[in-house]
């Protein structure tokens, strides 16, 4: 493990960020890079250091948090979960129906899928109808190529991070077969588990790419080394248990951590206002801070099993 780490840490530092025109071009040419290491977080790891905005950074570690839970993914995947009423097992009304021996039928729209524009196949969540025994809506997830028929994909920009499109998909009886069913419950095996992977592998990106900002620009050495014991950190943590909630307590730690040493980071860029990179940052770090109600809640559910009630 020793050995493994010292390398990761001098992939980090010697990283450099290719010339990409747009997301999928980024995605091709790091390919190499971020798939040689073994684990997806030292991917998500050295995707950041590889990445010259935000954006990229963000979808390596999106990509890899995916590739955690689902290992034989290939590409560009988006996870399409979210509808109108939310993502909650029971806002999910995308129904997966029996159309046959080993086929099926997905029926729904989902309203925010990050990247599937991009994709070449989505991780889509649907129900198969109340459990009659405990009235819990039972979910699957199924697999679909973004080539298939009867699949519409509309995109939508945020106002900031342009590089990461979201869409709405509309799944007008698109037809899969029972290989295309992922193994396991897709809220307990899927689902759930998603918000804790993604905000580890994110932010082993963010690290990643922080590396790269203070290393080309030569900040303050403290800096690289705090964020580089970071990276250490962020490594270990992906080897922890991700329903634990002890390892959601570390996890909140180590967001915190990386809070401040952003604030940190940006005293040291501010200084350079024309900075194109630092233009693109201020406009893209509201995506810091998306999701923070439901970390904060998961935070406060861990401390009360571990901590007791305050």
């Amino acid at each position: 493990m020793q050995a493994s780490t010292s390398d990761l840490l001098d992939a980090l530092l010697a990283a450099v960020p290719p010339t990409a025109a747009n997301l999928r071009a980024w995605f091709e040419v790091t390919s190499a890079a971020r798939r040689a290491r073994a684990h997806t977080i030292e991917r998500a790891l050295v995707g950041g250091a590889l990445a010259d905005r935000l954006g990229f950074a963000f979808a390596a570690g999106y990509s890899e948090a995916l590739r955690f839970l689902v290992p034989h993914l290939d590409g560009i995947t988006a996870l399409c979960a979210t509808e109108a009423d939310g993502n909650h097992p029971r806002a999910i009304r995308t129904r997966l129906a029996p159309a046959g021996v080993d086929r099926y039928t997905l029926t729904g729209h989902k309203k925010w899928a990050t990247v599937a524009n991009e994709a070449s196949a989505l991780l889509v969540v649907a129900s198969t109808g109340d459990d009659p025994a405990t009235g819990r809506n039972r979910l699957r997830v199924v697999r679909v190529p973004t080539s298939a028929p009867n699949l519409r994909i509309r995109s939508s920009a945020a106002p900031f991070v342009p590089e990461i499109e979201h869409a709405e998909v509309e799944l007008a009886g698109v037809e899969v077969s029972a290989a295309d069913l992922l193994p396991g419950d897709g809220y307990d095996d899927y689902l759930k588990p998603f918000r804790t992977v993604e905000d580890l592998h994110v932010h082993a990106a963010l690290i990643g790419y922080l590396i790269g900002v203070a290393r080309r620009r030569a900040f303050a050495p403290s800096l690289v080394e705090a964020l580089l014991a970071l990276a250490a950190t962020t490594r270990a943590l992906a080897d922890a248990d991700v329903k634990a909630a002890s390892t959601h307590l570390a996890l909140a730690g180590l967001i915190d951590l990386s809070t401040r040493l952003v604030a940190d980071l940006e005293g040291a860029w501010s200084l350079s206002p024309t900075d194109v990179e630092w233009q693109r940052w201020q406009r893209d770090r509201p995506l810091l801070h998306v999701a923070t109600k439901a970390r904060l809640a998961r935070r406060e559910t861990a401390r009360t099993a571990l901590l007791g009630p305050r």
